[in-house]
């Protein structure tokens, strides 16, 4: 898969939790309605413009609010393979403008050359935080390029914003990637491991996280192996045939422990693309 292609899945598993999807699922899993895709189609328009003239959502929106799907907090992990619009889906009314906002941007002191940038920083940084407190309170995890998309911002600066808000707080934000925990991004290991190197407990890692004990104690357990058996001088191909590891989960072990203990000299292997892989000799 190319990165381009990576980024367009992402976005486009945005639009394939509205009420339709849903409906359609509904009828095809739960009342077993097969038969042409069409049909079903037409059938969830029809009850989606009934539902839209019976229960308009006006008597609970106010102005600057945004109705979104997004994914349930139902405590379920991701499966591989399975598609977006196969999991449970959370409406929401997200504080996307609020007067505070419209007034910011009228009036706010000019100060050196990079006010204005900072001053735009500052602003989506508290937007972003509104928008993932209040999905997460009304039983929604919002993701990464949901909030690139809510907020007119590229994936690279949500997650900048991410970045620079837990090291100014040391509060982990409940973005959907952190509270289920997907994918081999080592971002939750970070936050994790960074908490445990400044001596916050398991206990209240969990706290701050919202990840499960089991969680936070797996990824304290193989830090404290892969730091061990570095200390011990095995790189980190022994490393893997040791702890049953694969190179890419040691790999990421690593860039902590080099971050945390430069004295080490942590060597960490570049990560080799499938065509080099494929382009490696075989042994006879």
């Amino acid at each position: 898969m190319t990165p381009g292609q990576h980024i367009r899945d992402r976005y486009e598993s945005i639009s394939k939790r509205d009420f339709k999807t849903a409906l359609i699922r509904l009828l095809e899993t739960e009342y077993k309605v097969l038969g042409s895709r069409k049909v079903l189609v037409m059938l969830a328009d029809d009850v989606e413009q009934l539902h839209q003239a019976y229960y308009p959502l006006r008597n609970r929106l106010q102005t600057g609010d945004v109705v979104w799907q997004t994914t349930k907090d139902d405590g379920q992990r991701p499966n591989y393979g399975k598609k977006t619009e196969d999991y449970a889906v959370q409406t929401v009314i997200l504080p996307l403008i609020r007067k505070e906002d419209v007034e910011r941007r009228i009036y706010f002191k000019k100060g050196d050359r990079n006010s204005n940038y900072r001053h735009r920083e500052a602003r989506d940084i508290e937007l972003m935080v509104r928008l993932l407190k209040s999905a997460k309170s009304q039983g929604g995890l919002l993701s990464g390029a949901e909030l690139s998309v809510l907020m007119n911002r590229t994936l690279g600066t949500v997650g900048k914003y991410l970045k620079a808000y837990f090291e100014k707080t040391g509060e982990v934000l409940p973005m959907k990637g952190y509270v289920l925990d997907q994918g081999s991004n080592p971002t939750h290991k970070g936050i994790i491991i960074s908490l445990y190197e400044r001596g916050v407990s398991p206990a209240d890692i969990v706290l701050k996280t919202g990840h499960t004990q089991d969680a936070v104690d797996r990824y304290i357990k193989t830090y404290d192996q892969v730091l061990a058996l570095t200390q011990k001088k095995h790189d980190a191909i022994s490393i893997c045939q040791i702890t049953g590891r694969s190179l890419n989960t040691v790999r990421q072990y690593l860039r902590l422990i080099r971050d945390f203990h430069p004295q080490l000299k942590v060597v960490v292997p570049e990560r080799q693309t499938k065509t080099e892989i494929r382009k490696k000799p075989k042994k006879h």
